[in-house]
């Protein structure tokens, strides 16, 4: 049952976090709908411009409606992901998603107010949820790169006035993390003052955590001891710093650089091992499995298994 984002946060707040998958492949879709549906857990699957363009948005949406066809009892949203307006216009007259976000943080408080409201007065009639980001993260976004040194906290004397002027629906925070392998340079975590503080000034309000993958250092390693050269310095989320995030009001958790990181590990591993073989075919079996697996652990750090009752 495809659904409006919101109506998973009012049934998340409180309770659980809504897990937010960046796809871009059939093996990622088959996967996180297999999982789900065993699962009984809500989810967003969320295309960014960059996997729409990698692989057109009318192929990668079909992969979707396909997976929702064959997996008949998940509970989920379609999310577009650090959209412009030329993204976000694509997304609502499609009719394929249910939310969508528009990524106005690189402007002024003022100018990502304008951008975002005009966003939400076309979303809103179409009953398409949006999400805004107030506040600069650094790393790396598919496309996107913002450098450590002009990242930007979110404000929490700004959230309330950015809420109420743009009534966007969720509202994405830079709170310490960052896109990409890399996120806690310095190991200074998550700033949760900050949030704390947004939480107060914006209780029962939706938040998103952006670059919120954990990065297993055992990956990390294997990737490595297979011909990669991903540094040891590679850090993520840990499991209680997620834990005390959601409790101060996170509801969506957005998780890219995981599947990307298993991705690696499996086919690098693979053709290591079996240096004959070409057929991509084998090592995408493996990489479905363990991926299943992987988003499972996602549905219970994020305390969403069986919970689709809620919906229905």
């Amino acid at each position: 049952m495809k659904v409006n984002a919101n109506t998973l946060f009012k049934k998340a707040y409180g309770n659980f976090c809504v897990p937010a998958i960046n796809i871009s492949n059939p093996e990622q879709v088959t996967a996180l709908f297999s999982a789900a549906q065993k699962y009984q857990a809500p989810f967003i699957v969320q295309t960014s411009p960059a996997a729409r363009e990698y692989i057109s948005a009318k192929m990668i949406l079909s992969y979707i409606e396909t997976a929702s066809s064959n997996y008949p009892d998940v509970v989920y949203a379609v999310h577009l992901d650090h959209g412009n307006e030329s993204h976000v216009h694509d997304a609502i007259v499609s009719g394929q998603y249910t939310s969508v976000m528009i990524d106005a943080s690189h402007d002024s408080l003022e100018q990502n107010i304008a951008r975002t409201k005009k966003v939400v007065q076309q979303a809103h009639p179409k009953n398409i949820s949006v999400e805004a980001e107030l506040g600069v993260l650094s790393g790396v976004e598919d496309d996107l790169e913002v450098d450590e040194k002009n990242a930007l906290f979110t404000n929490p004397n700004d959230v309330v006035t950015f809420v109420k002027e743009t009534n966007c629906d969720s509202l994405a925070v830079a709170v310490g993390t960052s896109h990409g392998a890399y996120k806690f340079s310095g190991g200074q975590g998550i700033r949760f003052d900050l949030l704390a503080e947004i939480q107060s000034n914006l209780p029962n309000f939706p938040i998103v955590l952006h670059g919120a993958s954990q990065i297993d250092p055992e990956e990390i390693k294997r990737i490595n001891s297979a011909g990669g050269n991903i540094l040891n310095s590679a850090k993520g989320i840990t499991d209680d710093e997620i834990k005390k995030a959601i409790e101060l009001g996170v509801c969506k958790l957005n998780i890219a650089t995981d599947l990307r990181l298993l991705w690696t590990r499996v086919f690098r591993e693979y053709f290591r091992d079996h240096s004959g073989e070409w057929d991509h075919l084998i090592p995408g079996i493996k990489y479905m499995d363990e991926l299943e697996k992987l988003i499972h652990k996602k549905f219970k750090l994020l305390n969403c298994v069986n919970k689709n009752h809620l919906f229905k």
